[in-house]
């Protein structure tokens, strides 16, 4: 019997049901509109598709996008000046610098700069140990995304065996600080596996909860999996073009096969790519929230 399929399409249109409302809330209450910053420096076409997506989506909940499009000749120096004025601006609650940088500019130094309480990305280092002691405000998006598909498919997650496969600081390393802590949704046993992993399938066939970011096409196996066990695939690979010309998108897992073996699964693409954004959504009304609660 195939695997069930989690649909992140459908659960990231629920949870944007509900913030919707809790705009409008705050709206009616008290006259705040929570507002992402975007800052793009640049013409990279992915990070150009993915900023106007970000953008789309708040105009969708009726919230305010500020969009700040910078040529690729930008100086560190200008872009640090840009998101000090951000973090001075009331009207902004979360600032997201888009990545990759060009060269000449130092990544690190940039996202550091951020307020800690508009880094609606996650990760700032103040952000990031928040996270690691259980006390997030902005847990990073995708891993955020993650732990909701899990929670909201039914897969139990407590004393649960939860294996990761990539340990990137935007999603392995977090979401296994996630599944780990003492909470409803985690409560887990979590190893994380990696490129210097020995036996790699020894581990991953324990899995009652398998999270695949490896960054490697079809890097997971039917037989690398355990009966019945909730397969959550955070890959997105371009394998190629369709006859029409558009790309051809697979994850980490081999689907098709995994289906087979697999209780639950996500596909790529409409998996976990849909839920990333409405995290960030989240993360962005979440500061607005707090911002007004500092106020009173």
């Amino acid at each position: 019997m195939a695997a069930q399929i989690i649909d992140g399409k459908q659960v990231a249109a629920e949870i944007r049901a509900d913030l919707a409302q809790r705009i409008q809330t705050l709206q009616q209450q008290h006259g705040v509109t929570p507002g992402l910053a975007t800052v793009l420096v640049g013409d990279n076409p992915a990070s150009v598709s993915y900023v106007t997506a970000k953008g789309k989506a708040c105009n969708e909940l009726g919230m305010q996008s500020f969009q700040h499009t910078l040529p690729a000749s930008t100086s560190q120096h200008e872009l640090l000046e840009l998101v000090a004025q951000l973090n001075r601006n009331p009207d902004v609650h979360g600032i997201l610098v888009q990545l990759p940088l060009p060269e000449h500019i130092n990544e690190t130094t940039v996202l550091y700069s951020i307020d800690p309480n508009k880094d609606v990305d996650g990760f700032h280092p103040v952000n990031v140990g928040r996270l690691l002691i259980g006390e997030e405000l902005f847990p990073p998006c995708t891993p955020a995304g993650i732990q909701e598909l899990i929670i909201r498919s039914g897969t139990p997650t407590d004393g649960a065996e939860v294996v990761v496969v990539g340990r990137s600081n935007i999603v392995g390393k977090p979401i296994a600080v996630m599944m780990l802590q003492k909470k409803p949704g985690a409560n887990a046993t979590v190893t994380v596996c990696h490129t210097r992993t020995r036996n790699m399938a020894e581990h991953t066939r324990r899995a009652d909860i398998l999270i695949v970011a490896a960054g490697k096409p079809n890097a997971i196996t039917a037989d690398m999996v355990k009966p019945g066990a909730t397969v959550i695939d955070v890959g997105v690979n371009r394998i190629g073009f369709s006859e029409s010309g558009k790309a051809k998108l697979v994850g980490d897992v081999d689907f098709e096969a995994v289906k087979q073996v697999a209780g639950k699964i996500t596909p790529v693409p409409g998996g976990v790519g849909p839920m990333t954004i409405t995290m960030l959504l989240r993360n962005t009304l979440r500061a607005a929230e707090l911002a007004v609660a500092g106020r009173r």
